[in-house]
């Protein structure tokens, strides 16, 4: 009953999300519906000392990535260099390869260490327009943008500083670049099949004599200055993104240390804030290269930004806060389920697969797609079972690099479920709905699910790492 109770709650939400209804209402109503049937005692408790806790500690962390994420998205919009870039694209590559070009710049900007977040807020106004003008529907460009962003650069090329890559360190001892070949192998499989697949979607709207649409929502603004700027000054901005994080990252531990404290007050006899360093250098290093992407816009486009900022900032905030709050309400959701009964049964049941690497792989991706995260039902699994699934491996002749590499890829691969904060995110930045764009994203999900044992019958067929 306890696991039919946990699956109740799932399925609920994942119905919710896609019907168009708000999960910041129904995830905590998910939540608490099945803590109710588990322990009615525990409703109050669980929402105050969990559901809102967790909320809330996402948002204390997140929401400065969220806003500045979006207002950089929003004047690269209004600046006119989406449209410069776009138009520079298709001079280079030509408008039947809109979608290699969109993904292309989704997993530079992944592979360099920009948030998920951040690259569907950047991304979408270059897509959205470059659709337009290839004439290619609006509604794949979802599933485009999760093909470059939450695929291949997210968990499958070694050395990618993406978070899902980063966790499995703690466990295996490994690092980023552990199995190499095998992640190149699941990384190029997911790039070819991800992107075979959006251009049969793509030639099948075209025969259909289906356009990009009209009477779309959350769709770019015009370009309201004179001329466009260079194609090169237009795509700095994104540059000095990757860059000033990647410098960020590896200056800022440096400059404060593994901790840093300071006294929060002047009088009185307040006690220190302390805060551990190595655990939000990362957001720091997003945030402050986001300042600068935004810094080199206005300056570079200074005349169209101060005619369309006011506005423009506005609809970036809202759309901010929508974005942060669907995605902290799911983490809120995944925190109270991963407490209840109904959550254990379902850890036990997958531990009872013999294959050590199967076991690990289906273990990390359902407990992914139960919490809508890939960071979270990672990082749950390996808590509980990472020296189960050492001593599996160490008894078969596995290496812990080949460990890391498949719960990195299994964690990317179920996590995009409807109920996902990501998927939520993506659909609310463009202006979808789960019912117009979700079918091509839950492809996406497959192809990527299917990647880790296609990664897992290269090692034991060959032994390659």
């Amino acid at each position: 009953m306890a696991f039919v109770i946990v699956l109740a709650a799932l399925c609920f939400l994942m119905y919710v999300a896609y019907r168009g209804h708000s999960v910041i209402l129904f995830a905590p109503v998910a939540a608490l519906g099945a803590v109710l049937l588990t322990d009615p005692s525990l409703v109050a408790p669980m929402f105050t000392g969990l559901f809102m806790d967790k909320m809330v500690g996402f948002l204390k962390l997140y929401f400065p990535v969220f806003l500045l994420g979006a207002v950089f998205g929003k004047l690269i919009e209004v600046s006119g260099f989406s449209k410069s870039i776009v138009a520079a694209t298709i001079r280079l590559l030509g408008r039947e390869r809109a979608m290699l070009s969109i993904v292309a710049v989704c997993a530079l900007l992944t592979y360099g260490g920009v948030s998920l977040f951040v690259v569907v807020f950047a991304v979408y106004p270059f897509a959205a327009e470059l659709f337009r003008q290839s004439d290619i529907p609006k509604r794949l460009i979802p599933g485009t943008i999760a093909l470059g962003a939450f695929t291949f650069t997210m968990d499958a090329l070694p050395g990618t500083p993406q978070i899902q890559n980063i966790i499995p360190t703690a466990f295996f001892g490994t690092d980023t670049w552990a199995a190499p070949w095998l992640g190149l192998i699941g990384g190029v499989f997911i790039l070819i099949v991800g992107l075979l697949y959006l251009n049969w979607r793509r030639r099948v709207a075209l025969r259909a004599g289906e356009g990009y649409g009209e009477n779309l929502i959350n769709e770019p603004a015009p370009f309201a200055g004179g001329r466009l700027a260079h194609p090169a000054v237009a795509i700095l901005p994104l540059l000095l993104v990757g860059i000033a994080n990647k410098a960020f990252s590896v200056w800022l531990p440096q400059v404060y240390g593994a901790r840093h404290s300071f006294d929060p007050a002047v009088i009185g006899d307040a006690a220190p804030v302390v805060q551990e360093v190595s655990k939000i250098a990362a957001i720091w290093a997003v945030e402050g290269a986001l300042l600068i992407g935004i810094a080199a816009v206005v300056v570079f486009a200074w005349k169209p930004v101060t005619v369309s900022f006011a506005e423009g900032s506005k609809a970036a905030i809202g759309g901010a806060l929508l974005a942060a709050m669907n995605t902290a309400s799911e983490y809120g959701f995944g925190a109270v389920i991963a407490a209840l009964p109904g959550f254990l049964v379902v850890a036990n049941a997958l531990a009872a697969i013999p294959n050590p690497l199967v076991n690990e792989a289906v273990t990390v991706t359902a407990l992914a797609g139960i919490t809508g995260s890939a960071s979270g039902g990672m990082s749950i699994a390996l808590a509980a079972m990472a020296d189960s699934f050492i001593a599996n491996a160490n008894a078969a002749g596995i290496p812990m690099e080949v460990l890391h590499r498949v719960a990195a890829m299994a964690s990317g691969g179920m996590d995009t479920l409807p109920h996902n904060g990501a998927v939520i995110t993506l659909l609310a930045v463009t202006g979808l709905t789960h019912r117009q764009a979700y079918k091509d994203v839950f492809a996406i999900t497959l192809i990527k699910t299917m990647a880790v044992f296609v990664v897992i019958g290269v090692f034991y067929a060959t032994g390659v790492v």
